[in-house]
């Protein structure tokens, strides 16, 4: 439960903007969030300074 967090908060922070009539805003927080998850998803993996 607690790796929802996160995204719970960055979709309050969503619809909160929405409803403030901030849409151009909650599109842009909604495709950075979309863009860090993609990211931390397909990112190369650090290879550790022992590995030969």
């Amino acid at each position: 439960m607690r790796g929802f967090g996160p995204w719970l908060g960055v979709l309050a922070l969503v619809i909160i903007l929405n409803a403030l009539r901030l849409r151009p805003l909650a599109v842009v927080v909604s495709l950075v969030w979309l863009a860090w998850c993609v990211w931390t998803w397909v990112r190369p993996t650090r290879r550790r300074p022992d590995a030969p």
